[in-house]
């Protein structure tokens, strides 16, 4: 009895872990098509390379952006544009940051573990603080186990 409910267990964390990855998948494809449109239309030299690092660098929460705007940044500097065009990839990298931590990553935990908005947003923000690196690196993964474990509410029936 005691193996079949470990079993279970088991079997609904990694449920909500393989959910939790298919959804990261899904962001960093968006996030690398997002950076390829936008160092396309900024004709950043190695568009699709950088873009290519930004989807990857997506599997590393909250820092990976930071890492994946250096290289299109240098580029730009060793390319000799100008001041303004390393300001137009600054605000990209701006935009895709809101769009990515604010839009695609709350809307696909919730589709593939229904995670609240709300959670993964703040949760990784109060992991960060309190154990500021793995605390928003294993944000996002543990909540999805969580809720994976909170059965859903079914509706009541008025009598």
């Amino acid at each position: 009895m005691v193996m079949a409910d470990l079993k279970t267990h088991v079997r609904t964390a990694a449920n909500a872990l393989f959910n939790w990855w298919k959804a990261v998948t899904i962001e960093a494809l968006c996030v690398a098509l997002m950076w390829w449109i936008g160092l396309m239309l900024l004709h950043v030299p190695l568009a699709l390379v950088w873009a290519l690092i930004g989807g990857l660098m997506t599997f590393v929460p909250h820092y990976g952006g930071v890492i994946t705007v250096i290289f299109p940044v240098m580029a730009v500097l060793f390319s000799g544009h100008d001041v303004y065009r390393l300001g137009l990839v600054l605000g990209l990298y701006a935009l895709i940051v809101v769009v990515d931590q604010l839009v695609l990553q709350p809307v696909l935990l919730k589709r593939t573990n229904r995670v609240p908005l709300w959670a993964s947003i703040f949760v990784p923000i109060v992991l960060g603080i309190i154990i500021p690196f793995w605390g928003v690196l294993l944000g996002p993964p543990l909540l999805a186990v969580i809720y994976a474990f909170k059965k859903p509410r079914t509706p009541q029936l008025r009598t």
